[in-house]
């Protein structure tokens, strides 16, 4: 009886040891990896996959293909990754849009952003700075709600677009401060900034990972971050939250994801080897050029992170009456 049972055991290892899916993951990766990016090549959301990739590499043994797919605010890579086989070969770098904002801002979805998807891990969270033209006239934050306050509806805001995490980070603004200012949205974040730089608009909220050069260079004067603390870049530059405006972290997060159903043992593989990359020197210096904070940890710990972030916003969507259909 002993003998038959150890055999029979021996044969069942031997079958799943064939079966082609135990196959799969027992030798992941065997082939290049597709990162889909929902934005266009150049940004930043594109440059740090692109350094986390890059460091995958050899540890994975494979290249990892960054492949641009931008519209739809999102939409259009996160559905073509929804819809991918859960075999670890199609990836994607996900961020506020997909994760937080869209599920309100659309009435409908082709996907669902909770049930849809594999949540491997977080890459890393940049806060937002308020930032206005040199030469306007409040020449700090305090002076800078007064304006607000004494001009409601006459000032105007700069966003690369109805939905981005700018516009969105005014409307958490305007919420909390009890402000109007008249929202000017522009067909992405370079012309914007181009317009508040040259004083066309007078300010925007803009996010540190393609702002840090222009702050410190003097082209916009920051008067305040979006942080929980200051940011290292940007010592002088004081927090929301030290400023009297509670509950008003305004942020961008990035993280990658993958189809539903996705193996634990590649998830799992995926996850640590991230964390490791996002330890190194190149990932670490390319970050903190761009203002960037690593977000290391584990898939769950990156889910519960979205998923507080689609409930805290979907209040101030709905408060704005913001809809992108």
């Amino acid at each position: 009886m002993h003998r038959r049972t150890l055999l029979g055991s021996a044969a069942a290892a031997a079958a799943l040891a064939t079966h082609p899916f135990a196959r799969a993951q027992s030798d992941y990766p065997n082939q290049p990896i597709r990162w889909v990016v929902p934005y266009p090549a150049g940004g930043g959301t594109d440059v740090l996959a692109r350094t986390v990739a890059e460091a995958l590499r050899a540890p994975l043994g494979q290249q990892i293909v960054v492949d641009n797919r931008p519209g739809a605010s999102t939409n259009i890579g996160a559905q073509l990754v929804a819809t991918a086989r859960a075999d670890g070969y199609t990836l994607m770098s996900a961020d506020n849009a997909l994760l937080a904002y869209n599920e309100h801002l659309f009435s409908k979805l082709p996907f669902s952003p909770e049930k849809d998807f594999t949540y491997i891990g977080g890459l890393s969270r940049f806060p937002l700075a308020l930032v206005v033209h040199p030469g306007f006239e409040a020449r700090t934050f305090k002076d800078f709600l007064a304006y607000a306050r004494a001009n409601p509806g006459k000032l105007n805001y700069a966003s690369p677009g109805n939905g981005s995490p700018h516009h969105l980070a005014m409307e958490m603004f305007k919420n909390r401060t009890k402000t109007f200012l008249t929202h000017i949205p522009y067909r992405g974040a370079a012309p914007a900034l181009q317009d508040v730089m040259g004083g066309q608009v007078p300010c925007m909220f803009l996010d540190l990972a393609a702002g840090l050069p222009v702050i410190q260079a003097g082209k916009v004067r920051a008067l305040a971050i979006g942080s929980a603390r200051r940011v290292p870049n940007l010592p002088d530059v004081p927090t929301l939250a030290e400023l009297g405006v509670a509950d008003a972290e305004v942020y961008a997060f990035q993280g990658v994801l993958g189809p539903a159903g996705l193996p634990p043992a590649i998830a799992s593989r995926l996850n640590t080897e991230i964390n490791k990359a996002l330890a190194s020197p190149p990932v670490i210096k390319r970050m903190q050029d761009f203002g960037m904070e690593a977000l290391p940890g584990t898939p769950e710990q990156f889910r519960t992170l979205a998923r507080n972030e689609a409930r805290r916003w979907g209040a101030i969507i709905q408060a704005a009456g913001v809809k992108l259909d």
